[in-house]
């Protein structure tokens, strides 16, 4: 019994599992992003929560973690895998086509941020050299927190998602300069500053080309000899060995650790087994970025803000209004829209788990004073802290900013179109809309299509087709798309409750048309049609269906028997 109450970290990760498995449940429930619950929770059970009244009431020291050294060694694997299941949904060739916004747009973020910051750190009076050090590391931003909000969002695809991701990854890249500028600033620097930093930056572009062959040479067979034990722990085992050690390669060699992991679901995504081990790590991971926040949120001394009532928040207002401005204004100079311009710089306004790297480096070697390295530390903890609730602004204020420049641009544009009469207006032009739209023209019948998707319009106007940006629950553009004179309305977009929305908008306007809808479910359809959808097709319903005629003609039945039989349980399945 002894031994099990003095294995290492047990308390810890109770405490942990029980604020994992309780207690951001409940934020989630109140519509709480788990980031923030992660670090609020982190902030109320570190040692600057409750551990300052652990003294005056010894049974909360119970409830209270005290080591974040400790947890903070362990929540650097979170990093890790996010990164690393991030690999996985890319491909090498999609990283490819990025590259003009992570070489270019990632660069010059990086460059332009660390300049500006600088000369503000030299203007407080600081040293040169202090001024580097934090213009170097408040340049980036935090890839747990950022990634995770947009993985929750399910933004990643989104042009906002890329150019974030870009970003993100080029200051991974940054690191091994920054790291070696910071030690040559901290020692005398002599004639062979240029040869050393040179000599590092090759040591880790050659890390990454012997780690890019080497996967590509060695992963697939070594994972099919695996996967042929048909042993999901060895396999599992195999995975995991695969990304610690890429990433402890990437290490040694100067580069960050989540860089290595990257590389690895990169390797990883090419090979047959990406899809099983993304869905097998996913809950690890998820707890691991977990104890990375809550670490986050323990590291932040609330003592010192009382300290600095003024300065601390001007200093976290000041580090993402800076940050905001010089991120959008890039954005915007890489062609970007200005809502995501907006949303993008906002997001990544926080300062980034690397800042504790460097600036506990850069106060072990006296290049800042301890009172200064704190005061930073702090503003970059709760720039961390609050960036849930900035990015949800963010989020509704670039969705204003998009519903007025998607009246401004396209306003014109539909009424170009000139009258029409007894077309068909599809509300969506996703993988349902598009399939719909080659039915219509097949048949001769002229339709105009809006979607909210920039990717979709973009692509749909390449092909000249009739599609429009723009939100179908706005009246004034359905206005523009005659839908006075359609024959009817197609609902087709994924997103459920803007579908429910869309369909009482018309039905209310417009009682007279008809409104067809594609639903997600049984449930769903009943839903629309309570808002005023003529039909409502579950999806599911209809893709079951087919798939048992296909089974039921395999197995061999008639066409006719076929019919009938689908046509039966499709009349029960409505009922």
């Amino acid at each position: 019994m002894g031994s099990h109450a003095t294995l290492p970290y047990l308390r810890e990760t109770i405490i942990f599992l029980v604020a994992a498995g309780v207690m951001v449940p409940l934020f989630h429930r109140f519509r709480v992003s788990p980031v923030l619950g992660y670090l609020v929770v982190g902030g109320v059970i570190g040692p600057f929560g409750l551990g300052l009244l652990a003294d005056d009431f010894p049974i909360l020291s119970e409830v209270v973690i005290s080591d974040i050294a400790g947890v903070q060694a362990l929540a650097e694997l979170g990093i890790v895998f996010l990164l690393f299941t991030i690999g996985l949904e890319l491909s090498l060739e999609r990283l490819w086509a990025m590259r003009r916004l992570v070489f270019g747009l990632g660069s010059l973020q990086v460059l332009v941020t660390s300049a500006i910051i600088g000369l503000i750190a030299f203007e407080f009076g600081n040293s040169v050299q202090a001024s580097i050090v934090l213009g170097a590391c408040l340049a980036l931003s935090s890839t747990a927190i950022v990634m995770q909000l947009l993985l929750e969002g399910r933004r990643i695809g989104t042009p906002l998602g890329r150019s974030s991701f870009a970003i993100l990854l080029m200051q991974d890249l940054a690191v091994v300069p920054i790291l070696f500028v910071v030690g040559v600033l901290g020692t005398k620097v002599d004639s062979g500053f240029g040869w050393d930093l040179a000599l590092a930056l090759g040591k880790a572009a050659l890390t990454i080309v012997v780690i890019y062959l080497g996967g590509r040479l060695i992963l697939r067979p070594a994972l099919r000899l695996v996967a042929q034990t048909r042993s999901p722990e060895m396999f599992m085992a195999a995975v995991l060995l695969t990304v610690i050690g890429i990433a402890a390669i990437t290490g040694y060699a100067g580069l960050s650790m989540a860089l290595g992991a990257f590389l690895a679901g990169l390797l990883l995504a090419e090979t047959e087994y990406s899809h099983e081990i993304e869905v097998d790590l996913e809950p690890f991971k998820g707890l691991m970025l977990g104890l990375f926040f809550m670490s986050v949120g323990m590291g932040i001394d609330w003592r010192v803000i009382g300290d600095e009532p003024m300065w601390i928040p001007l200093s976290v207002l000041g580090l993402f209004l800076v940050k905001s401005v010089i991120t959008a204004g890039l954005c915007l100079a890489f062609g970007l829209p200005r809502h995501t311009s907006l949303e993008a710089g906002l997001l990544l306004g926080q300062g980034g788990e690397f800042a504790f790297i460097v600036v506990g480096l850069a106060m072990s070697l006296s290049l800042l004073p301890a009172d200064v390295g704190q005061f930073m530390l702090i503003v970059a903890g709760l720039t961390m802290l609050v960036t849930p609730l900035v990015a949800k602004a963010a989020e509704i204020l670039a969705g204003r900013m998009e519903r007025r420049e998607t009246t401004r641009t396209h306003q014109g544009s539909l009424e170009a179109v000139g009258d029409m009469e007894g077309h068909v207006i599809l509300a969506g032009f996703g993988r349902f809309g598009r399939t719909l739209a080659n039915t219509l023209q097949a048949e001769s019948i002229a339709y105009i299509a809006l979607d909210t998707d920039p990717g979709h319009v973009a692509r749909a106007r390449a092909e000249k087709l009739p599609v429009f940006y723009g939100d179908a629950s706005r009246l004034d553009l359905l206005n523009r798309a005659h839908i006075g004179r359609c024959a009817a309305v197609v609902v087709t977009m994924d997103n459920p409750a803007a579908a429910e929305r869309i369909v009482g908008e018309i039905r209310r306007t417009w009682p007279l048309i008809a409104v067809y809808a594609r639903a997600r479910d049984k449930a769903h359809a009943v839903r629309m049609m309570n808002a005023g959808a003529t039909q409502a097709v579950p999806e599911s319903i209809e893709g079951s269906l087919q798939l048992a005629g296909r089974v039921l003609s395999g197995l061999g039945a008639t066409e006719e028997v076929v019919r009938r039989r689908l046509e039966h349980q499709r009349s029960i399945e409505e009922l």
